[in-house]
């Protein structure tokens, strides 16, 4: 059962899928088939299959599978908003409260318990994959306009606030930060499916302590 429920823009869905048994299934369902298949190849009629209902149940959740990946990506930032929140609430320096932020965008999710019907491991493997996907696009213009990026930009101008609190000379803190984000996802993508693009790699657990090393050498040698 879900303990806690985020509040995404409105713009993203017909009816929230956090507040009915079907959404829920909705969301967790097509989280594992991204996973399992691809974007690409992914259609409302296969998801359709898998939780045993109709395309027109979904919907009526959501106008296309853009919109529903978007909005697969906006929970997970406005979960790693959430996430970097409880880790630097109680640290003092903005040092301190910027590697624990990293820490947290570029470590290996864990189940969390508070959202049932997300398997946060598999949507971190979506975001390394598909997350290019939801800007990359004719009508991103629009879409920004509407909002719909709003959790990654909030996640970016959080840990770029304190970059300016350790260095308030440093003139490319958001340029900084947002290259970070997404080289960490191409890093660990790379790691998996490209190797010979990276130095990033070997067992999980290594691969992602290695690319922690590495993005907070490249922020703190920026901004000092």
């Amino acid at each position: 059962m879900t303990i806690i429920s985020f509040r995404l823009n409105e713009n993203l869905f017909l009816k929230d899928p956090q507040n009915s048994e079907l959404g829920q299934n909705i969301i967790r369902s097509s989280i594992s088939l991204i996973d399992e298949i691809g974007f690409e190849h992914f259609t409302f009629k296969k998801l359709a299959d898998k939780i045993e209902s109709t395309e027109a149940s979904v919907y009526r959740y959501f106008e296309n599978k853009h919109r529903l990946l978007v909005y697969l990506i906006d929970w997970y930032w406005t979960w790693m908003d959430y996430k970097m929140d409880f880790a630097m609430q109680n640290l003092l320096t903005p040092e301190d409260r910027l590697r624990a932020g990293l820490k947290v965008i570029i470590e290996e999710k864990k189940p969390d318990p508070n959202f049932a019907f997300v398997d946060e491991q598999a949507l971190q493997r979506i975001v390394m994959s598909e997350f290019d996907k939801t800007y990359l696009t004719k009508q991103v213009d629009l879409d920004n306009k509407e909002g719909l990026f709003i959790p990654y930009k909030t996640v970016c101008n959080k840990l770029a606030c304190e970059i300016k609190k350790v260095n308030p000379a440093y003139q490319h803190p958001h340029t900084l930060i947002s290259t970070i984000m997404l080289s960490a996802n191409h890093q660990v993508f790379y790691a998996k499916h490209l190797p010979s693009l990276t130095d990033i790699n070997g067992e999980k657990q290594v691969t992602y302590q290695k690319l922690y090393e590495f993005c907070e050498a490249i922020i703190f040698n920026s901004i000092k």
